[in-house]
């Protein structure tokens, strides 16, 4: 099993180095069956992230048809050029990744049943921003939830989101859990909790999957009837 972190220009770095360690923890636990690679949609290159100029460097080009898990963070950090200054940082910073090859790339891995999308934080505002979720099951960081709702994409406000073959985790500290629910579904409970103990964390949050019942209440509805009341 492969898989693939992409970097690109201003990306938030714990949503890169958080799923890439437990990532390749994982991999380590079963002798290597799972191989994982830095990436960039233009190749290898020193991509500068968007949290204190830490750079990483992409070893390779992003490859859909190589992949079988691609996995995109989101951006964090203050802009480089002055002329948009004044703009609310991370939605410049993911609206950039709308002039490279990387929306072209990721519509590709959303195409191929045989690859796995999986997102944190932000990630899934560049999915969205790019056309390409809409009507499917997401999360985001909560303060782009209206934001990803905006582009048509079905916003569930729970730590981990699996939509099938597509996978999204909330705000950047969830790239943990992101991880540690990839190797369960993909790897098996045994190495998941292998590597939780390996790394003292215990995972956080629900992971909400399209299944089971629905529920006929919304406790939110209780509550404000019983305030009003």
């Amino acid at each position: 099993m492969y898989a693939q972190v992409v970097l690109f220009d201003g990306f938030d770095p714990l949503d890169v180095i958080a799923p890439f360690e437990v990532l390749i923890a994982g991999g380590m636990a079963i002798g290597g069956e799972l191989t994982v690679e830095l990436v960039s949609a233009e190749g290898p290159r020193e991509v500068v992230g968007g949290a204190g100029g830490l750079s990483l460097r992409a070893t390779a080009a992003l490859d859909p048809d190589r992949a079988d898990i691609v996995l995109v963070p989101g951006a964090s950090g203050p802009l480089e050029d002055t002329e948009d200054s004044g703009a609310d940082t991370i939605p410049v910073l993911l609206a950039r990744t709308l002039e490279t090859e990387l929306p072209g790339l990721l519509a590709r891995a959303l195409r191929d049943p045989g690859v796995l999308v999986a997102t944190v934080c932000g990630g899934s505002l560049v999915l969205g921003m790019a056309g390409l979720i809409e009507g499917r099951h997401a999360v985001t960081h909560h303060l782009g939830l209206d934001a990803l709702a905006a582009t048509g994409a079905h916003v569930i406000d729970a730590r981990v989101v699996d939509d099938g073959d597509l996978i999204s985790a909330g705000g950047v500290t969830s790239g943990l859990d992101l991880g540690l629910y990839l190797l369960e579904r993909e790897l098996g409970p045994r190495v998941a909790r292998s590597v939780e103990q390996l790394f003292a964390c215990e995972r956080r949050g629900t992971v909400w999957r399209g299944e089971g019942l629905e529920p006929r209440t919304t406790f939110g509805a209780v509550a404000a009837a019983a305030g009003a009341a």
